[in-house]
């Protein structure tokens, strides 16, 4: 396990908060909304991928809350989702759709850049960065 200080400690239990927010909100009030960011390439449809995806956010924030042994694999693994749903992301912005109050092509713009910060947040705060520095370091020497 990879050590973490207090403040990476409470950035995972406020990321793993926010997952199970989103992943109850991908089940109930905001499944609509979700939907609106599923691309229209992805051969299922967009209700399917907004539940499926809505259990593995609130199976990702349990483990990000609770499976601190295993904390470096789920922050990897959480990194790796949000690049993988970023192309919703980008399906908003080009295609103008308005959902969780971004109702313009600015606001749709920005949010494209907080992806990054999820990323990293999800490696800084379970320790996976130092250990993905650390191991990248070690295979080096």
């Amino acid at each position: 396990m990879q050590q973490t200080n207090t403040i990476q400690k409470i950035a995972r239990i406020m990321l793993g908060g926010f997952m199970l927010m989103a992943g109850i909100g991908h089940l109930t009030f905001q499944r609509e909304e979700f939907q609106a960011q599923v691309p229209n390439w992805v051969p299922l449809g967009k209700d399917l991928v907004v539940i499926l995806s809505g259990i593995v956010e609130i199976l990702f924030g349990l483990g990000m809350l609770f499976i601190t042994k295993h904390q470096v694999k789920i922050g990897i693994a959480l990194a790796v989702f949000y690049v993988l749903i970023f192309p919703g992301n980008i399906a908003q912005y080009t295609n103008g759709i308005d959902a969780f109050g971004l109702d313009t092509d600015q606001k749709r713009l920005i949010r494209l850049f907080f992806q990054p910060v999820l990323i990293l947040w999800a490696l800084w705060s379970t320790g996976a960065l130092n250990y993905l520095i650390n191991k990248s370091k070690n295979k080096q020497q």
